[in-house]
């Protein structure tokens, strides 16, 4: 059962409540390069995201916001670390959202600063704490970095906001412990009702960081935490964007998309289907269809595999099969099995399926 968190609007998104669960990037590019920063997020907004964070650490870049914004169609939330006159110009310059760590922007009168900027533009902020900037005292307290520690110093830091008279607020709690991470999540859950912002921060390269973050995610998701959510990669952030989607359709908290099963190859396999299934997983990426298509590498065995896939394709020798709900319905030439196989995907889409 999903948890009952309170609305918060960014922009025109809204998360908490019973809205689906927001998919999140950030940019990698320089912000004050405005046009690659755009570029950047026009490609991750036609990938699926549905709100888009960039660092802000100059003030030419807290300035660059307001040129982004007006070319964009998504929330922008501006990155803070450190400097409060650059959330401060963030917000000026029309950012939808403000993450901060108010940990490490300083007085108790800077801060307040940023919650009146925000209050009066009516913008959430959402308070980030990682473990890697976890508080020496909570360190101390808890004998090291701990899912206990990232929840106080989280709901410290909330409390501080909320005795500003604030709480438009979204709550943000990350390590790259995988563990720790659910465990946080699961603490902080049951303490309090602003949205959650999930992900395992740091997790690495598309490979490792794409195990790490579907073990996370998947066990502090289907415990139904969780209202937004960014896979966290070192590299091309689109690739954030089609995990995490994939990640929630798997759960079953995401509906569209194709979702493409090919078999693990054996001995039998006659064609080759690794480049096979990359080429079908690049052209199904073009269609928002809620089907599964399956890709096998064996004319035998390959029909009764793909039976609860919408549409299949198998391979032999120099020949394959197009299957539909696991019925062969022709024999075709080993070349033409993605023509084929794009054909019934244009006739599913034209007929609004």
């Amino acid at each position: 059962m999903r948890r009952k968190a309170k609305e918060v609007r960014i922009g025109d998104k809204i998360i908490g409540g019973e809205h689906p669960i927001a998919i999140q990037s950030m940019t990698n590019t320089k912000t004050e390069d405005v046009d690659a920063t755009v570029n950047q997020i026009k490609e991750l907004t036609d990938a699926g995201c549905e709100i888009i964070r960039c660092a802000v650490p100059t003030m030419e870049a807290a300035d660059a916001l307001g040129q982004i914004k007006k070319q964009i169609t998504i929330p922008l939330v501006a990155d803070i670390h450190f400097d409060y006159r650059l959330a401060l110009a963030a917000i000026k310059n029309g950012a939808d959202k403000i993450r901060i760590n108010p940990g490490n922007i300083g007085s108790t009168e800077r801060i307040r600063a940023v919650i009146d900027a925000a209050k009066e533009r009516e913008i959430p902020i959402r308070v980030g704490v990682n473990s890697g900037s976890l508080e020496k005292e909570l360190v101390e307290k808890y004998g090291g970095v701990t899912a206990e520690g990232l929840v106080e110093s989280a709901l410290d830091k909330v409390r501080l906001i909320e005795e500003m008279d604030y709480d438009n607020l979204v709550i943000s709690i990350k390590s790259s412990d995988v563990l720790m991470s659910v465990r946080a999540h699961e603490l902080i859950a049951d303490r309090c009702d602003y949205p959650l912002h999930v992900g395992i921060t740091e997790s690495g390269t598309p490979y490792s960081g794409n195990i790490k973050s579907a073990i996370g995610l998947g066990l502090i998701l289907h415990q139904g935490i969780g209202d937004t959510v960014r896979v966290s990669l070192t590299g091309d952030p689109v690739e954030e964007i089609r995990s995490a989607k994939l990640i929630l359709r798997t759960l079953g908290l995401r509906k569209g998309g194709i979702e493409v099963v090919s078999c693990p190859t054996c001995g039998r396999t006659q064609i080759d289907l690794i480049s096979l299934a990359t080429k079908v997983e690049e052209m199904v990426s073009s269609y928002d269809l809620d089907i599964k298509v399956a890709v096998m590498g064996c004319v035998v065995n390959g029909p009764g595999e793909a039976k609860e896939a919408d549409i299949g394709i198998a391979g032999g020798i120099g020949e394959g099969l197009l299957i539909r709900h696991g019925e062969v319905v022709k024999k075709l030439p080993e070349e033409e099995l993605l023509l084929a196989l794009k054909q019934e995907l244009d006739m599913y889409r034209s007929n609004g399926r």
